[in-house]
């Protein structure tokens, strides 16, 4: 088994855990060890927390991929569900990771914030969060995503996913869906 490094990139409230979840279920079905990195329980877990300014989010995300690529090295596969507005920011966790599958969740920003569950958009509106990505703060979108699963979580997304991590764990150096010959999109 060779490790990986799935990030799921998308708007705060596109759905990234939710994929990220679902994924790490079916390989725990196909018998793959991966663990998920939620950010917000990351973010949760480190003393002192890392705040939400632009420089202390580059900072966690370029944390968040080392510690992702540690994993990875040893075999994990390792689901990190993490907007990372910034294209620097993730391929900064490419460049770490020894193998990389980048998953745009596309959900529209007006769907973002109708299932908001924490508020972000209307504190972000009222001036509370002045760096959301997405409404105050500009969310760069991928330029190459090697699966786009539009609107969230779906049967086709998670397969896709799944495709790619079984083909990152049989050692393939670039399990992109374009080395695969497979569509990007779903």
């Amino acid at each position: 088994m060779t490790g990986a490094v799935v990030w799921f990139t998308g708007l705060p409230a596109s759905g990234k855990t939710t994929l990220a979840a679902a994924v790490q279920r079916k390989l725990g079905d196909a018998s793959i060890p991966a663990c998920l990195f939620d950010s917000d329980q990351i973010r949760s877990a480190l003393v002192p927390s890392p705040g939400y300014s632009l420089a202390e989010r580059d900072a966690f995300y370029a944390a968040l991929a080392r510690l992702a690529a540690l994993l990875a090295e040893q075999g994990l596969v390792v689901l990190v569900a993490a907007t990372a507005h910034r294209n620097a920011h993730r391929r900064q966790a490419r460049e770490l990771a020894p193998r990389f599958i980048e998953v745009f969740v596309q959900t529209p920003l007006e769907e973002c914030e109708r299932r908001d569950p924490k508020g972000l958009y209307a504190r972000a509106r009222n001036g509370d969060l002045p760096h959301l990505p997405g409404a105050r703060t500009e969310y760069e979108t991928p330029t190459n995503p090697d699966v786009i699963a539009p609107n969230g979580c779906s049967d086709e997304a998670v397969s896709e996913v799944v495709r790619l991590v079984e083909a990152a764990s049989l050692g393939r150096t670039n399990p992109s869906a374009a080395a695969l010959n497979q569509p990007s999109g779903l």
